[in-house]
This record gives C-alpha cells, sequence and structure tokens, in this order.
C-alpha cells in the first residue's frame, strides 16, 4: 500500500508538471477568458467605419452594427487568458504604456479590403503597419505571455442567449493568433461588417483618399463571434 500510495505522488508530479495541468484545479477547470488588446479609433478613424459600417448594413441587414457592445478596433493582440489572472495582465499593460510614456502612433487607414467567409465577405479597413505599430505588439506580446493559456472554450468569449454560438475560425484565430498574425504576419485593420462579396466588390473599387489618424487609447476587450470586441474590460485613454 505504501508503495502504492508514493506512486501516485509521483504521478501526481509529473501530472502537474505538463501542460495544461494548472488549468485545472481538484478536477474542476478554471474559467478562461478570450481577450483582444486593441487600439480605440480616434474621431477621424471613427467617422469613417461608422459610415461603411452602415454601408454594409444596407446589403446584410443581419450583420453587425457598432454598438456599445460592438467597438470598432485595430487589434494588438488575442489571446486566452486565465480569468484570475486578468488583473495581472492589466499591470503588465499599464506597464508597457508607461515606459512608452503613453500612444504616441501616426498610422494611415490606406484601402479598404474583403476576407472571404461562406458565401459572405467581412469587410475591412486596411491600416498600414509601422515599426512603431509592431514594436508595441511585441512589447504585449511578451507582457501577456505569463498569464496567458494556450486555449479555451466558447465559455471563453461574450455570448448572449440570442447569440450563444462561436464558430471554430473565431477560436482558431485566437489560438494561433501567434504567430499567424504577429510580427512580419501582423496586418492590421478594423473589422468593417459583413456583405455579399459583389457589394464588397463595388466598395473596394470605389476611389478611397487615404487618411491619417492617431489612436484615441488602448483597451482589453472580451471577444466575440468574428472577432468582434464585444465588453470592454480595462481602457487607458490616450492624451487630449
Amino acid at each position: 500500500m505504501l508503495k502504492a500510495m508514493k506512486l501516485l505522488a509521483v504521478l501526481g508530479i509529473c501530472l502537474a508538471s505538463l501542460p495544461g495541468w494548472a488549468k485545472t484545479a481538484r478536477g474542476k477547470p478554471k474559467a478562461v477568458t478570450a481577450i483582444n488588446i486593441a487600439l480605440d479609433p480616434d474621431a477621424a478613424l471613427m467617422q469613417n467605419v461608422k459610415a461603411a459600417n452602415a454601408r454594409l448594413l444596407r446589403d446584410t441587414p443581419k450583420g453587425f452594427a457598432f454598438d456599445a457592445t460592438h467597438k470598432p478596433h485595430i487589434t494588438l493582440l488575442q489571446r486566452y487568458v486565465l480569468t484570475e489572472h486578468l488583473d495581472g495582465l492589466y499591470a503588465a499593460v499599464d506597464r508597457v504604456l508607461a515606459n512608452r510614456k503613453g500612444i504616441d502612433l501616426k498610422l494611415q487607414a490606406s484601402r479598404y479590403d474583403y476576407t472571404p467567409w461562406k458565401n459572405k465577405g467581412i469587410g475591412i479597413l486596411v491600416v498600414e503597419p509601422t515599426p512603431a505599430l509592431r514594436a508595441l505588439q511585441q512589447q504585449l506580446i511578451e507582457a501577456a505571455a505569463p498569464f496567458t493559456v494556450k486555449t479555451g472554450t466558447a465559455a471563453a468569449f461574450f455570448i448572449t442567449p440570442a447569440e450563444p454560438d462561436i464558430n471554430p475560425t473565431t477560436a482558431d484565430y485566437v489560438e494561433t493568433f501567434i504567430p499567424k498574425h504577429t510580427g512580419d504576419n501582423y496586418h492590421p485593420h478594423v473589422t468593417l461588417g459583413m456583405a455579399s462579396p459583389d457589394y464588397l466588390k463595388k466598395i473596394i473599387a470605389e476611389p478611397f483618399k487615404a487618411f491619417t489618424f492617431s489612436p484615441a487609447g488602448v483597451s482589453v476587450y472580451q471577444l466575440g463571434n468574428f472577432g468582434t470586441a464585444r465588453k470592454q474590460l480595462k481602457t487607458w485613454p490616450g492624451e487630449p
């Protein structure tokens, strides 16, 4: 019996050292939150994306409208984070921004584009990456790393009885954000909404006047389906 107990104790130590074991406590999974650290638009960017969103809704009324739980944003980093470690994540982001002396970015919105989605398309406003933007993303990746876990279920996302589903593409996007959407693979943009491919192609073909903007702040959001920023968890406003 004593040998069996010792063997179980050794096995327990080995299992505890395996990736993912820390996600459970006495057999009960710990809560995970799917988060997006994102740049918030200034007035110039907000005016453009709201107008574009309204156009897409005319084609696909069942798409999403920008509102209190669908915030326009520019994603910097998406991750799964243990919910109990969110305060630690906020403190880490705060240190990054303090070391940078705030949010001092000058960015350019250059064109519209879209990503196919089944028989629809997801419209985006393309933002040109800059060395300063890529550097901020890398700093946030390093700061967030101690608080992240590999994966999460639909329960990690913002869902409602009316919108209870999280598609596998959304869940996978968060899990594989690093390395698929970081470094040289980082393509910043604002998601504008959904529409038919033909309608989106028509918009893309129109003349576009590029414009510059400066983000109004940084926020941590809980993600919803299609990578929408559904619930603002923490925010750091930029300088007025």
